[in-house]
């Protein structure tokens, strides 16, 4: 560590984009303009309890591995829940807030959280926030949705690791929407024409943008549909209108919006972000209630879109086993957790076996309940 120097940055604008990019994983959310545009509109900040603390490694000057991270006052928008943590905390009188947290803001898709431009440089910057958060004195340091490499990596830095799952959507190389459709049981084929039939009823278009194509009144109209479903849920949205339009601003070949449009009026919309190799399902919602009408634009359009662009996944988001029954399936994810108070460490040490072992069981159910045909289509 003698070459290299760390330090905590709280404004990401200091930091080149181009830099910050050249060590990145070529994930959207990954990127300098996803992070900066959430700082940019005010979505994260002191105020909003996601303090940026972005870990950085120069050696002589250069930079050479990154770590998006946050001082997290509170346990919001992370999809990897803590809550039993915090209250296990609290009643001992003891403070789990502020915590560290390495993760992108709002966003559960897996991936790199060490950026670097080598695994030694990786290494050596998460050894360092790693000594860092023993020395800073909070409670405990959490990266969420790391990918497998990086999470042996904290295993053997002594992290706990905790186990989780989503559901992804994966490219056999299928040719169009029916080829996917001939890998499916007959009894999910017909279940999901069932449902584009009835989301066709509704007399709808689509219609695809991208940051270039979509205007303000598009965003406006999306941040809208966006908010009411928040509303529904009795929730607050963690992202204002200002996000949106920036991070297109920024990062117009990143962004996907697709729109229902009647008679020209758009009347639902969902919100994803794209690379080279995935497309990612983050937001939806609808100005009024159509039947069918999320599965087609939040599912089904989306995987029409991966199998026209040759992406080799969609990824749904978080949680969901109704996910399963329209093709997409289960994929492990991990987080990894490093606890400063030893009887705590331990405790969560056992409640994360506990748990490991159900969700063993729990997959192997999904793998029994797989929508995929095991013989040929033609048999």
């Amino acid at each position: 560590m003698s070459s290299y120097q760390l330090r905590l940055v709280g404004d990401l604008s200091s930091i080149d984009a181009v830099e910050w990019d050249a060590l990145g994983s070529g994930q959207a959310p990954l990127s300098h303009a996803y992070l900066a545009a959430l700082e940019a509109a005010g979505c994260v900040g002191p105020e909003t309890g996601w303090e940026p603390c972005h870990a950085t490694l120069r050696n002589a000057g250069a930079l050479v591995a990154a770590m998006p991270l946050y001082e997290k006052s509170h346990s919001y928008g992370e999809y990897v829940f803590d809550w039993a943590w915090a209250e296990a905390y609290a009643r001992h009188g003891l403070a789990y807030y502020p915590k560290w947290l390495a993760a992108v803001p709002f966003t559960p898709i897996p991936g790199a959280r060490v950026l670097g431009r080598d695994a030694a440089a990786r290494q050596a910057l998460l050894s360092a926030v790693v000594a860092m958060a023993e020395e800073s004195g909070l409670s405990s340091l959490h990266v969420l949705f790391p990918n497998d490499t990086e999470t042996g990596w904290m295993r053997d830095a002594g992290l706990l690791v905790r186990q989780g799952v989503q559901f992804h959507w994966l490219n056999a190389g299928y040719r169009d929407f029916d080829g996917f459709l001939a890998s499916l049981t007959h009894d999910k084929r017909k279940k999901i024409r069932q449902e584009r039939r009835r989301a066709a009823a509704h007399g709808l278009t689509y219609r695809w943008l991208d940051g270039t194509t979509a205007t303000g009144a598009d965003w406006a109209f999306f941040h809208r549909c966006y908010a009411s479903t928040y509303a529904l849920h009795r929730s607050t949205p963690y992202l204002n209108l200002a996000f949106f339009v920036e991070l297109a601003r920024r990062a117009p070949d990143g962004v996907r919006l697709l729109l229902a449009v009647r008679d020209g009026s758009p009347v639902a919309g969902a919100f994803f972000l794209c690379d080279r190799s995935a497309l990612y399902g983050r937001y939806w919602g609808a100005v009024e209630h159509l039947p069918f009408l999320h599965f087609e634009l939040c599912y089904y359009q989306a995987i029409d879109y991966c199998i026209a662009s040759g992406l080799a996944r969609f990824e749904g988001g978080a949680q969901g086993e109704h996910k399963l029954a329209r093709g997409l399936q289960p994929v492990v994810t991990h987080s990894a957790h490093w606890i400063r108070d030893p009887r705590f460490r331990d405790a969560v040490d056992h409640f994360l076996a506990r748990e490991r072992a159900g969700m063993d069981f729990y997959l192997d159910e999904l793998a029994d309940r797989s929508p995929f045909r095991t013989a040929s289509p033609d048999s």
